[in-house]
């Protein structure tokens, strides 16, 4: 007996084979080794085969190329007026510009979903942040930096570092003008709206798009809310960027996901400063602004803790200065005193040392530094919200209209043809205004 094998990636057995004699001519060794080699190239074929199926991982259509920015689910259950429904939302969406490129049920884990993938071009998001005023950057900021403060080195242990939150320059910015595009910082018009803000657009344009045909004017069928409580689709959702729990393959760069999961959205990151341009960037303004908020309450809460501590721990060193606890717990003297009982009945007379334990915990959080605390905590009250507008105004560049200009600002919001200053803008060392 004798065999013939060859093993290829992962020590897999391609080939065995068995010879009735002992003696094997030329030609069957030929033979043997052309079908190792046609076994080998085969699998080399089916490796290339496998790299080019599409992967589920990704965030872009099947060319690699176009951004996902919206899905939605749905289950062909061969009901006649969802069918139309979804033709006519559909034939609508591409009318407004947007891009759409369907996946199949066999593609989907139950085999019974069909996904709907979204994308929208330059013209849309262009047309739509002009709809919408979104704000973006125009020119880097001209404002002198802050100085190094003394002893920052001792604020490095909660500092994050550069390779994590892509630190970028200050801009001013401006609502978005698309008829003056060559206005703004357009570098690549890709990534010039981030994942957030494309994801807003799309789903604007979802919520206003009607499904009803031109001939035909019911305005209540509109928007995607609608077709999902009626059960036309199933779900509407944007996209995560890819698995927030692994590293990026090779050698790209790591996604936004993993940092904010790796670097921030966990416990024993608690002292970490955050992220907020990367959290603004990923999810959006509204939730970053919250945990911009979030961030400085919890700092200022420190001073709180502090001061709260010493008022703590002078209840604890003045203990046995407690006059009133130590009469309570003197037998003659607390011990002494017979109090009503509790209830009208069942309920025993007590007496008043019974109580001692309580008087002494007491003391601890109720004694003559809470009076400061309390004063304390009002004006620490007042300072944070004072605190957080400004700041505010500085990083997030929310200006309030002072009733000394809001007569003013109707006039030119309401007349936008009367502005005389329309392209002209100003700043202070205080705020960023744009005209």
């Amino acid at each position: 007996m004798r065999r013939i094998t060859a093993k290829a990636k992962e020590e897999t057995l391609i080939e065995l084979q068995s010879a009735s004699d002992s003696q094997i001519t030329d030609e069957s060794r030929r033979n043997g080794v052309g079908s190792l080699l046609s076994e080998t190239a085969s699998l080399a074929e089916q490796t290339e085969t496998d790299k080019l199926q599409p992967n589920r991982d990704t965030v872009f259509f099947r060319d690699g190329v176009r951004r996902i920015d919206f899905v939605l689910s749905y289950i062909d259950d061969k009901d006649e007026r969802k069918q139309e429904r979804r033709r006519e939302f559909e034939a609508n969406l591409e009318k407004e510009g947007l891009e759409l490129e369907t996946e199949d049920k066999s593609d989907s884990k139950d085999h019974k979903t069909y996904f709907l993938k979204i994308h929208a071009p330059w013209n849309v998001l262009a047309k739509y942040a002009d709809i919408l005023k979104i704000k973006v950057p125009f020119k880097e900021s001209d404002f002198p930096h802050g100085r190094e403060v003394p002893l920052e080195f001792l604020s490095c242990p909660f500092r994050l570092p550069d390779s994590i939150i892509h630190p970028q320059p200050d801009y001013f910015t401006s609502p978005f003008d698309k008829n003056k595009v060559e206005f703004f910082l357009i570098s690549d018009k890709s990534t010039f709206f981030p994942p957030s803000t494309r994801n807003r657009i799309v789903y604007y344009i979802l919520a206003h798009c009607p499904y009803y045909s031109e001939g035909r004017k019911d305005r209540e069928k509109t928007g995607i809310k609608r077709l999902l409580s009626n059960g036309t689709y199933t779900a509407a959702f944007p996209l995560h960027d890819g698995r927030y729990w692994k590293k990026a393959r090779n050698s790209e760069p790591e996604s936004e996901r993993y940092n904010l999961y790796k670097h921030w959205a966990r416990f024993l990151c608690f002292y970490k400063e955050q992220p907020l341009n990367l959290i603004r960037k990923y999810y959006g303004e509204k939730i970053g602004i919250y945990f911009a908020w979030l961030g400085f309450y919890t700092e200022m809460l420190f001073f709180a803790a502090i001061i709260g501590l010493i008022c703590f721990t002078y209840g604890v060193l003045s203990y046995d200065d407690n006059v009133s606890s130590k009469e309570i717990c003197d037998a003659e003297v607390g011990g002494s005193i017979l109090m009503c009982p509790l209830c009208d009945k069942k309920c025993p007379f007590w007496k008043l040392n019974s109580t001692c334990l309580s008087s002494w915990q007491s003391h601890l959080f109720d004694n003559e530094g809470t009076v400061f605390f309390a004063i304390f905590m009002g004006i620490w009250g007042k300072c944070q919200s004072l605190f957080q507008e400004t700041r505010q105004i500085l990083q997030e560049q929310i200006i309030p209209i002072k009733p000394f200009y809001a007569e003013t600002f109707l006039f030119l919001l309401l007349l936008p043809s009367k502005r005389p200053f329309q392209n002209i803008y100003t700043h202070t060392h205080t705020r960023r205004t744009i005209y």
